[in-house]
């Protein structure tokens, strides 16, 4: 049957095509191989079979690629933060007027949130707002605390976490204050706010999305 797999290409034709003859046992080991490779699923014999009775497609063998994982960056812990020292504010950034801007910025943020803040606006709705709202910039002062040394403090918020407001004073001075036992006070077009520190012992993040339950008061 090896005359329906190949056969001689006259020496003729094969001089004008610029093609070398070769032996048939080499002709024929080339078609073995060709076939086998063409068809890895099929045995030797199938494939004799097959030749002889009708025209065979080969087959594409398509190789595997392999699937390289991508390493997902991981996110940097609490600890590592503090080590790198990236909320750091720094001895020549800690000065009142580099600030200002950023709490005249934050005055027409708390007039937006707050539809304009007429004069008609109802204080509870401002006080629920306030208690929402993003108070980095915020002008506040500490109006009543446990600790006699807090109290009378005053300037604008430049960090929050969960526990503590990071303050810098008109003197250019950096204080760490406790939320907890601490009342805040803020002013803004003659609205004037107290914040109870103890209801904000969350992230600014979780704060804003927190349904606060109106109470009457509230003691340190």
């Amino acid at each position: 049957m090896d005359h329906l797999i190949y056969q001689k290409i006259p020496q003729e034709e094969s001089k004008g095509l610029g093609l070398e003859m070769q032996s048939s046992k080499k002709a024929e080991a080339f078609v073995n191989a060709f076939l086998k490779r063409s068809m890895p699923n099929l045995k030797k014999k199938t494939i004799q079979e097959s030749l002889e009775r009708k025209a065979v497609v080969l087959e594409h063998v398509h190789k595997k690629k392999k699937r390289v994982k991508q390493k997902k960056s991981k996110a940097l812990t609490a600890k590592e933060r503090r080590e790198m020292r990236l909320f750091e504010i720094k001895a020549d950034q800690q000065r009142y007027d580099m600030y200002l801007p950023l709490h005249q910025l934050w005055k027409q943020y708390i007039r937006d949130l707050c539809n304009g803040l007429r004069p008609d606006a109802q204080p509870q709705m401002v006080q629920s707002k306030m208690l929402k709202a993003d108070l980095h910039g915020a002008l506040v002062m500490v109006s009543k605390s446990k600790c006699p040394s807090y109290v009378g403090l005053k300037g604008i918020i430049l960090q929050e976490t969960k526990h503590v407001f990071k303050i810098i004073t008109k003197e250019d001075k950096l204080k760490v204050v406790p939320k907890l036992n601490c009342v805040f006070c803020t002013e803004i077009d003659g609205f004037i706010t107290y914040i109870y520190g103890s209801r904000l012992q969350m992230r600014a993040s979780e704060r804003s999305a927190k349904k606060f339950k109106a109470r009457g008061s509230l003691d340190l």
